[in-house]
């Protein structure tokens, strides 16, 4: 079970580093308390309809920001990001993506997040739609490759996730679902690269390959 406590200072962590300095002057405006916003944010990640898009699966994305940083131009806003990018998400609408960038756009500048920082968090938000970053978008490369790390993973965490994925889309009758599965994975399988950042491309791209292959052969048979 997801450390809620701990989830909550690494949020703050990440609005706090984002955020810019608090005004000064005779009469500063203090900003908000950063709590509500993490516990609307943990909320939406706990709601019932989700079964792979978890406290799990956003502990895993953050912990694997943590890894790349280093590639990143700034770390906490792409950690935001990670918030955000599937804050809004319902297995049977197509606009989760876009839902969740405006929920960014509406709650970052009030926990004081500059109008430049949130447009980035929106931004990222909405490259997750394709999670082909530009060669030069140093922290949208580090929020896609952590979003795909989960296609690296042991076999045994692998097959969780695509249970948890097969458990989200209940509604879609079998033969559709491994049809359309499918055709994800010989997207992915037909890039040119999964993984963008040095380390992802070096640490993750052949086992995420492999996974993916095992389960296209293990779809078509």
């Amino acid at each position: 079970m997801a450390d809620l406590d701990a989830l909550r200072t690494r949020f703050t962590r990440a609005l706090e580093g984002a955020r810019a300095p608090e005004a000064t002057g005779p009469d500063p405006v203090p900003y908000p308390d950063l709590v509500p916003y993490a516990d609307n944010l943990l909320a939406r990640w706990q709601e019932p309809q989700r079964r792979y898009h978890t406290l799990t699966h956003l502990t895993a994305v953050l912990d694997h920001i943590d890894v790349l940083e280093q590639h990143a131009a700034d770390p906490d806003v792409v950690r935001l990001a990670a918030w955000f990018h599937d804050a809004v998400y319902f297995p049977d609408r197509s606009e989760n993506e876009e839902r969740s960038a405006r929920l960014a756009e509406r709650a970052l500048p009030e926990a004081g997040v500059s109008a430049e920082k949130t447009a980035e968090v929106a931004r990222l938000v909405r490259l997750t739609v394709t999670h082909d970053p530009a060669d030069d978008d140093r922290d949208g490369q580090v929020l896609c490759d952590a979003d795909l790390a989960i296609l690296a993973a042991p076999p045994a965490a692998y097959a969780a996730y695509t249970a948890a994925v097969r458990e989200e889309y209940g509604f879609v009758p079998p033969a559709a679902f491994r049809d359309g599965r499918a055709a994800i994975l010989r997207q992915l399988l037909d890039l040119p690269a999964l993984f963008r950042t040095p380390y992802g491309r070096a640490q993750w791209e052949a086992t995420a390959r492999y996974n993916l292959s095992a389960e296209l052969e293990m779809l078509s048979t």
